[in-house]
């Protein structure tokens, strides 16, 4: 992380900062208003969608590299391979909604307000925080493999906890309703994307890297 933020690095992460945590808090707000189950569910429901928790990620990342960018978890948030893993995870999100998941329901007022800062909104602004302001020489094409452990883990924990729950954040991981070797093939098939989004931000950075050179 550099030592001092740029004017416009800073207005970039303050204004990230906001907008994440007004998104998710919004959201926490509309889901436990809207809730169907009890209100312990409800959060636990909140916390398990892969957007909320990609989103948690970018809120944090901002704002601990604006307030505590020298301590033990702002140099963790400095590093470009976590920043570059943040930004597969949050594109994921984007790309995923906006492909499958955005003609399934119309959400209108407030839900539409975080449904857009969510899904399309925060993941084009960490995406353009990327291109602007993380430096891309460390990057190199194994770097991708650590990143992929975060969305394993989260198919992991989404299966485990629907099995006895049976509630599932996503149609596509729906194992009580699509069958287990259905949903086994929906997570290769993510994991094929992450993977693919990881190598095409890497060779970007390298491109981006020689190009200055």
């Amino acid at each position: 992380m550099e030592k001092q933020l740029s004017p416009s690095q800073k207005l970039f992460i303050v204004i990230g900062s906001v907008m994440g945590w007004f998104a998710l808090l919004l959201q926490l707000y509309l889901i436990i208003v809207n809730r169907t189950a009890s209100l312990p569910e409800t959060i636990i429901r909140y916390f398990s969608f892969y957007t909320i928790q990609s989103n948690i990620l970018v809120a944090l990342c901002f704002t601990v590299l604006l307030l505590k960018p020298e301590s033990g978890l702002g140099k963790f948030f400095s590093k470009v391979t976590i920043r570059s893993a943040i930004t597969v995870y949050i594109t994921i999100v984007g790309i995923v909604y906006n492909v499958i998941l955005r003609f399934l329901w119309a959400p209108t007022g407030w839900q539409k307000v975080a449904d857009e800062l969510l899904h399309l909104v925060i993941p084009l602004f960490f995406i353009l925080y990327w291109m602007l302001f993380v430096p891309k020489e460390p990057l190199k094409w194994t770097d991708f493999f650590p990143w992929l452990i975060f969305p394993f883990l989260y198919c992991i924990y989404t299966l485990i906890r629907g099995s006895y729950a049976h509630y599932y954040p996503y149609p596509f991981m729906d194992a009580d309703t699509l069958g287990l070797k259905t949903v086994l093939f929906n997570s290769l098939i993510l994991t094929v994307a992450f993977s693919v989004m990881s190598l095409i931000l890497i060779g970007i950075a390298k491109l981006s890297h020689k190009k200055s050179a």
